[in-house]
């Protein structure tokens, strides 16, 4: 169902919402909304023009709103643009500790979220393309996460791809959370080495916050303490190009002198408070180790793999920032995931998760695939992305370290790139 058309500048965007099954597999399911924004260049509106549809990083994350990043206007050169709400985000039926309440229990609430990993998003896309397509295949572009959805429609849907891109999200095919994590812990340790080459005034200024946190009870403005170990978090902004200057940004206003002297400003606790909050997105908090589980439970792999790199205790010279790592403490300090607490700890507990990929079907591949793998990626490791694409069957993958993680968004040739490997003309 078209729902609005809009005419900004460069742009004509239609809105559908689509009605999916909450449960794939039960056909008695409940079902839920699924919106998406179709996009293309101005006077192309009537013609027929091969579609792709964007698989947004996360989990729980929605798709890009206006103004776009430079692909997508580089992409309505040549495609229909599909940009995909998954479920549970954005303008879809949203999964959030305000909807959660209206279930009866932290069970049930438990058994709801179970349905919105990559399986479910997957088959939510084939409903949609064959509502909007018929039997044509269509171009699936994946970035971080919606790379790891791409291969499990690779693995489920094959006949329903044209082709297959993924920028920054090759996932581990067989490693599970454990192997996941120790492989980005260096990385993340890594990133704190170029950080502080970079701003190396800012080692006293993070020592002094975290100590002063250590000494003082610091609200952020949604009411979230603000603990130290919750300040090393702050590194996630690290992993991306876009965000790693913005925590000197931070840093560099982080106190003011008060009545009783120095304190935390009031710029640098909302601006903490922008990155670190949930409120937005608390599915990635969610469902964030449940992306890489098959036939086993996470158990807080993060948490406990965090016990091997003493570097991140918090009681050296140096804080040692974390990266997109979660921790079961943030589901008592966060007002919008304090709800959720009881489903996450059953979800962290839940062993038989489902295969997310079929090896077999991987191996036998016949769609073409291209994927950026960016070689210091702090999110997806780059040795675990390369042995999974060895057992992609024709999968190119162009190695690079010009890009971060977010190299899709800084620069529409990423888009370019992995389009012309795929089409055999790089």
């Amino acid at each position: 169902m078209i729902t609005a058309t809009q005419r900004p500048p460069g742009f004509v965007l239609r809105d559908h919402v689509f009605r999916v099954p909450l449960r794939h597999h039960d056909p008695d399911s409940p079902e839920i909304e699924i919106f998406a924004r179709e996009v293309v260049a101005p006077g192309t509106e009537g013609l027929d023009l091969p579609w792709l549809v964007y698989l947004q990083g996360g989990p729980g994350g929605k798709s890009p709103r206006m103004p776009f990043p430079a692909w997508v206007r580089q992409a309505t050169q040549e495609f229909r643009v599909l940009l995909l709400d998954q479920r549970g985000t954005g303008r879809s039926t949203p999964a959030t500790r305000q909807t959660l309440a209206t279930l009866d229990s932290e069970h049930e609430q438990a058994e709801y979220l179970a349905e919105f990993r990559a399986d479910a998003i997957v088959r939510d896309a084939e409903l949609i393309r064959r509502e909007l397509m018929g039997d044509r295949p269509w171009t699936v572009l994946g970035q971080s996460f919606g790379g790891f959805c791409a291969l499990t429609y690779l693995s489920f849907a094959p006949e329903g791809l044209r082709e297959v891109l993924i920028t920054g999200g090759v996932p581990p095919l067989s490693e599970g959370p454990d192997e996941v994590y120790r492989a980005c812990y260096p990385e993340v340790l890594a990133h704190n080495d170029a950080y502080y080459a970079r701003y190396p005034e800012d080692v006293d200024t993070a020592r002094r916050v975290r100590d002063h946190l250590a000494d003082q009870w610091v609200l952020l403005p949604t009411g979230a303490v603000l603990t130290p170990e919750c300040f090393q978090t702050l590194g996630d902004m690290l992993g991306q190009a876009s965000r790693f200057d913005g925590l000197h940004a931070l840093l560099e206003e982080a106190f003011v002198d008060g009545r009783r002297g120095p304190e935390l400003s009031d710029t640098f606790l909302r601006g903490v408070d922008g990155a670190l909050s949930f409120a937005g997105s608390p599915l990635y908090a969610v469902l964030h180790e449940s992306i890489y589980c098959q036939h086993e439970a996470s158990q807080w792999s993060a948490h406990r793999v965090r016990s091997e790199f003493p570097q991140f205790d918090g009681s050296g010279q140096l804080v040692v920032f974390t990266g997109e790592m979660i921790y079961p403490w943030m589901f008592e300090q966060d007002p919008a995931l304090g709800p959720l607490r009881g489903a996450a700890e059953l979800l962290a507990k839940k062993a038989d998760w489902p295969a997310l990929y079929d090896l077999d079907r991987l191996e036998r591949n016949d769609v073409p695939v291209a994927a950026a793998v960016f070689h210091d990626d702090m999110f997806v490791n780059r040795t675990l992305s390369l042995r999974s694409a060895e057992r992609v069957r024709g999968m190119r993958t162009w190695v690079t370290n010009e890009f971060a993680h977010d190299g899709l968004r800084a620069d529409a040739a990423v888009l370019e790139r992995v389009l012309g490997m795929a089409r055999g003309q790089l």
